[in-house]
């Protein structure tokens, strides 16, 4: 049984043509897989990962299902850190693959706390370079996915680099990443680009039909996530549109001074999700400023939508997180937006 579900329709367009790519020869070594976050980078890696390592492809470029790369495939071991689908979905884990010519990369254990790794840091890439250079088990392809890129820490990237330097016939090495702009240029000048984009609005819709949301929450979760399909599927599967109603409350109880920041913070850290409880908060502040014609007001508002995603990028360093909260939620005290 194949343990991939189906692609969505952007999906599809993206790996019909990487597979023209494949089939013409010119599929490059290594390829930026570019997307925003929950569009389902992932998904279209392992299902490509699966085609490439396919020994008997199908005309129309998808794995035949029977060779023994795809029977591996279909057995293959539970993985180490789970993703959201498109659909809301957990997938499968993520980190050493049971086919033995897959290599998935992704946040390590740390051998001494147990607990996920900030980084993807060199040993983890000097392994996956070390393995790249071995032949491939099944006699064919060999495939490396480093998930999120943007987490390889800089030490990492020289040994990245050197991977792209020296390519080898059949190796493939692709690097999802939500913001490439993050990573090294000496990195995206030696990629391929394959970019997932965010379909348009009629077919999102009828996407979302078929994962079996009601019209009128498709047509709301959409809205708020600014066409994004696989995160309004999110949201509506995981409480994330309450979510929303929360953060705009909040933000409302902090402009009427009902509430105070460090109190909001605290609760926010308590109760989770805080990155999404920003995103929100930064969401809130760009769409207000669709009506304003006052710069002043506009200045204010875009301050605020600066300062909730300055908070989420500082929430995945060292900062303390209630510190990094409080500052994005003191920016809805300190002025008062007149329209």
């Amino acid at each position: 049984m194949n343990p991939l579900p189906p692609l969505a329709p952007w999906q599809q367009r993206a790996f019909e043509q990487a597979c023209a790519a494949i089939t013409g020869g010119h599929f490059g070594h290594a390829t930026l897989i570019v997307g925003p976050a929950r569009i389902g980078k992932r998904l279209l890696a392992e299902t490509l990962a699966k085609r490439v390592l396919c020994r008997m492809p199908g005309a129309d470029g998808a794995a035949c299902g029977r060779c023994k790369s795809c029977q591996l495939w279909a057995s293959r071991a539970q993985l180490e850190t789970p993703e959201v689908r498109p659909d809301g979905s957990p997938s499968h884990p993520w980190g050493r693959s049971a086919h033995p010519d897959l290599y998935c990369i992704g946040h390590g254990l740390h051998p001494k706390t147990g607990k996920p790794r900030s980084e993807i840091v060199i040993d983890q890439i000097r392994a996956l370079s070390d393995a790249l250079t071995l032949t491939a088990q099944l006699g064919g392809a060999q495939v490396a996915i480093i998930d999120p890129a943007s987490a390889v820490n800089w030490s990492a990237w020289n040994a990245v680099l050197k991977t792209l330097e020296e390519p080898q016939p059949g190796r493939f090495l692709w690097l999802l990443a939500d913001n490439p702009a993050r990573l090294p240029a000496t990195i995206r000048s030696r990629c391929q680009r394959l970019d997932l984009r965010l379909p348009p609005r009629d077919e999102a819709l009828d996407w979302l039909r078929q994962q079996g949301h009601p019209a009128s929450d498709a047509e709301a979760a959409l809205d708020a996530a600014r066409g994004h399909p696989g995160l309004a599927a999110a949201w509506l599967g995981d409480g994330g549109m309450a979510l929303r109603r929360a953060v705009l409350a909040d933000a409302q109880a902090l402009e009427h001074a009902r509430a105070e920041p460090d109190a909001v913070a605290k609760r926010w850290l308590a109760e989770g999700r805080a990155e999404e409880r920003l995103w929100h908060l930064a969401e809130l502040a760009r769409s207000r400023t669709a009506d304003l014609t006052e710069p002043a007001a506009a200045r204010t508002l875009m301050g605020r939508f600066d300062a909730a995603n300055r908070a989420r990028d500082l929430l995945r360093t060292q900062v303390l997180a209630e510190l990094a909260i409080h500052e994005a939620l003191l920016a809805w005290r300190e002025t008062t937006v007149r329209r």
